[in-house]
């Protein structure tokens, strides 16, 4: 069985999105929507309203003495908006802000 969920994506723009109902995931480069609406639903136990994916396209970068250029993987995401009320307890920010 393959993994279509990979990971939340939690950086400080995501978790400012996450606030406002959008929460963002790197998913299966071979992943369709259904197949992410229904396994976000599994696995949170929510109900997604809306979901928008992305390819991201990989950097390239200098490597090694000769600065060699080396690519990085495309990968895809995919931003989930969730029924009103609900939310991932994966973006949760824990901790004092000062």
């Amino acid at each position: 069985m393959k993994t279509i969920i990979q990971k939340p994506l939690l950086t400080e723009k995501t978790l400012n999105l996450a606030g406002r109902g959008y929460f963002t995931f790197k998913v299966s480069s071979e992943a369709s929507k259904p197949e992410i609406t229904a396994e976000i639903e599994k696995l949170y136990k929510v109900n997604v309203k809306k979901i928008r994916t992305i390819t991201m396209h990989g950097k390239i970068r200098r490597v090694g003495r000769k600065m060699k250029l080396s690519k990085s993987s495309n990968w895809k995401k995919a931003t989930v908006t969730l029924a009103k009320g609900q939310k991932i307890e994966a973006f949760e920010v824990t901790g004092k802000e000062e």
